[in-house]
């Protein structure tokens, strides 16, 4: 528009007199107006919004492929509608040739809801077992699910061995202890018989009767161990349950000077359990709990705290905590051993019989040691 007015205004002068004072007046006025125009388009050109600059390509990490790569856990990466895809060497090694027997059977087992368990593999070797996670995510609007699978054939096989050779150890010793005198006595009755000593006779008959009741009490309390009775299932409250469990081992504690407490947090807390069973996983604790408490010369006011509260990732969690002399270090892993025990008259029979409990109630059991002394027992669900 500037630039017509411009040539209007030349076209002007050449008609007129290019001297006339009007004329240049309207030259001057249509470049001022020129100028004006000229000036507001470069203003609005320098005021536009610039486009956003493209994003940069993504950065290559090395470092994390190559962690990636050598992680000692079989990964793979699962989307619907696609085969799982392995994401590493170690999980291209199982299904490479002459590890897995039936690579499509093992792919199959990656394909399940999140959450951790522990899966048989078909290899060419026998079947092997692993523990396979699982875990859900989005990437990019995209749902995924990350396995991983981590094989422990071998150290659970050495587990069981060292598990059985200290079975054996305690079996050895505690029918040893009712074999001897038995047959000790048994070959001396047929003397004592003959010379006549009925006294003595019945002495020894006593006695065998006595240590052949002892060793099926042994049987009894073995067979209590190996062969748990199957849990009911059904939701439970746990605040009553535990305040349950306060009332019916209190008086035993008060007994003793001590005091049991009860916490659940928050206190809506329900489980889905066997209320009976887990009812007597809570008292087995709370009397091995006393029994370690007692008895010990200038021992404080005995304690006891039965804890309910969730943990990370929405798991419960009960604690069974007490003030005593807590487990002797190095005993650790000894003591769920069936008839394992440290105390004198003890029948080893009691955290063993927690453990198939809480295993078959779905859970996991664990002492923990405390920074302040005694002992803790963690029950997971």
């Amino acid at each position: 528009m500037a630039a017509s007015l411009v040539l209007a205004a030349s076209s002007a002068g050449a008609v007129a007199a290019l001297d006339s004072p009007r004329v240049l007046v309207g030259c001057a006025l249509a470049g001022l107006l020129a100028a004006a125009f000229g000036w507001a388009a470069l203003t609005r050109l320098a005021h536009q919004p610039k486009p956003p600059p493209p994003d940069p390509p993504p950065t290559p990490r090395p470092d994390l492929d190559a962690a990636l790569e050598h992680a000692p856990l079989a990964l793979w990466r699962l989307v619907a509608g696609n085969p799982p895809l392995a994401l590493n060497a170690a999980a291209r090694r199982l299904i490479a040739p002459g590890r897995a027997a039936e690579p499509t059977a093992l792919l199959a087992l990656l394909d399940a809801e999140p959450g951790r368990r522990v899966v048989t593999l078909p290899t060419e070797h026998g079947q092997e077992r692993a523990v396979l996670a699982v875990s859900a995510l989005t990437v990019q609007g995209q749902a995924w699910r990350l396995a991983a699978l981590a094989p422990i054939e071998s150290e659970l096989e050495t587990e069981t061995l060292v598990a059985w050779r200290q079975l054996v150890q305690v079996l050895t010793h505690e029918i040893m202890n009712s074999m001897t005198p038995i047959a000790s006595l048994a070959a001396s009755a047929p003397a004592l018989l003959e010379a006549g000593e009925a006294d003595e006779l019945q002495a020894a008959l006593a006695t065998l009767a006595r240590r052949a009741a002892h060793l099926q009490a042994f049987v009894e309390r073995y067979r209590s161990v190996s062969q748990p009775p199957a849990p009911t299932l059904a939701d439970t409250a746990l605040l009553p349950l535990l305040q349950a469990v306060q009332r019916l081992v209190a008086p035993a504690w008060e007994a003793a000077d001590g005091e049991v407490g009860v916490t659940v947090e928050p206190a809506n807390l329900a489980l889905r359990t066997d209320a009976a069973q887990l009812e007597q996983v809570l008292i087995n604790l709370a009397q091995n709990a006393l029994q370690a408490c007692t008895g010990r010369p200038q021992s404080p006011p005995p304690q006891l705290r039965i804890e309910a509260t969730l943990s990370r990732g929405a798991r419960l969690r009960l604690t069974v905590s007490d003030n005593g002399p807590g487990v002797t270090p190095g005993l650790e892993q000894r003591i769920f051993t069936p008839f394992f025990t440290t105390r004198d008259g003890g029948s080893g029979v009691g955290l063993a019989v927690v453990r198939q409990l809480v295993h078959g109630l779905g859970g996991t059991v664990r002492h923990a040691r405390r920074p302040g002394g005694g002992a803790c027992f963690v029950l997971t669900f």
